[in-house]
């Protein structure tokens, strides 16, 4: 395949720190996270959510842990855990040392909110005492009340005086293991203030639109906030927040990363948006073939055109294609060539066995590879 210069994106030079196992910054694949909506003490139905959430794609889950009872159930929640654990820490600075204590790989703490210095420093001390990571979280909407006198409303440097101030904190206390984010509901606001935070420091950066809203208008201003900022070569880890089931967030942070080609994960489904020369029903087609082949994690291309206007060219740049021909039958594409023809009934059942068996074709090379590297 030719190069394209025109499709890279030169990531922003971060330091790197590990959650759990998975390594944040410093160049390693930017990972993607959601975060549990369930009552954190009840264990059993919050490692529920988070096997779901893992199965969509989520390298990174975050629950709350508002009270001692949720933090008495994290012990059991960070072992079976198929995926790091990262504590949401608001008020109360105890609930980070319990959770830290608990298993938690990193602890996301407020600095408007967790209280006096004092405080900051005993939960890093359990931080570090416990091998966990720390995330400072900068909200436009809970700012410290001296920067809101300061700069008389939530603003770019506002923000990221915040995060500098107690990014400075941990350092002045010997702790390095820390992202940053500077999040807002305010697309303009978010954007501005993740741009000046990445000028101003080497810390790996947690991307996020907070308060998005549903799944339709938040993933929109997600990709819009979140996308230009990924672009730009700004980013380590993104958690896409919708008022909608978690899982969704997972689906849609890993979509945004593959569309930029900055992660490969499962079918990258390619579709026409279908009109009058259909030879199917396309809509309803990729309705049920996302549904059958969100199991898949293997990264691979898949084209389905509803005719031979653009069909043919665009079954040329996919793995696998399917390309509507009229009669009630389209043309299948394998590896970009015309493979044979197949009645439309037929469609979805031999797109979804040609996937699977791509998808252990490829995992089968792979294992070959690694064990002749062995």
């Amino acid at each position: 395949m030719s190069v394209r210069p025109w499709r890279d994106i030169e990531r922003r030079q971060s330091r790197q720190i590990m959650v759990g196992n998975v390594p944040v910054g410093g160049g390693a694949p930017i990972s993607v996270q959601s975060m549990t909506n369930t009552d954190t003490g009840d264990a059993k139905a919050t490692l529920e959510q988070i096997d779901r959430i893992a199965e969509a794609g989520a390298d990174i889950v975050r629950v709350s842990c508002p009270t001692k009872e949720s933090t008495a159930a994290m012990s059991e929640i960070c072992q079976h855990s198929p995926i790091p654990v990262v504590a949401d820490i608001h008020f109360h600075y105890q609930r980070g040392i319990e959770a830290a204590e608990a298993g938690a790989a990193c602890l996301r703490i407020n600095p408007g909110n967790i209280g006096a210095e004092d405080r900051v420093k005993e939960v890093i001390n359990a931080a570090r005492n416990n091998g966990c990571s720390i995330r400072i979280g900068v909200n436009g909407g809970s700012l410290e009340k001296h920067l809101l006198e300061k700069y008389g409303e939530p603003c770019p440097d506002a923000m990221v005086e915040s995060a500098l101030d107690h990014a400075k904190i941990l350092q002045d206390n010997d702790f390095h293991e820390f992202k940053i984010s500077v999040k807002a509901s305010d697309l303009f606001l978010t954007v501005a203030a993740y741009h000046a935070l990445a000028e101003a420091t080497d810390a790996p950066l947690h991307l996020g639109v907070t308060e998005a809203g549903g799944q339709r208008i938040g993933t929109v201003k997600s990709s819009i906030g979140l996308g230009s900022l990924l672009w730009a070569g700004i980013g380590d880890t993104v958690r896409v927040s919708l008022s909608a089931e978690p899982e969704e967030e997972g689906r849609v942070g890993y979509d945004m990363l593959k569309a930029l080609g900055l992660r490969h994960r499962g079918v990258n489904g390619i579709s026409c948006p279908s009109c009058a020369r259909q030879g199917f029903d396309v809509i309803r087609t990729v309705e049920k073939l996302e549904e059958r082949l969100a199991h898949i994690a293997t990264p691979m291309s898949l084209s389905v055109i509803g005719c031979v206007v653009n069909g043919p060219g665009e079954a040329r740049e996919t793995d696998l294609g399917f390309t509507g021909g009229g009669a009630q039958a389209g043309m299948v594409y394998l590896g970009g060539i015309p493979a044979y023809k197949l009645k439309n009934e037929e469609m979805i059942e031999r797109l979804v066995e040609l996937c699977e068996e791509k998808a252990a074709e490829i995992e089968a090379a792979k294992a070959a590879e690694q064990t002749a590297a062995e």
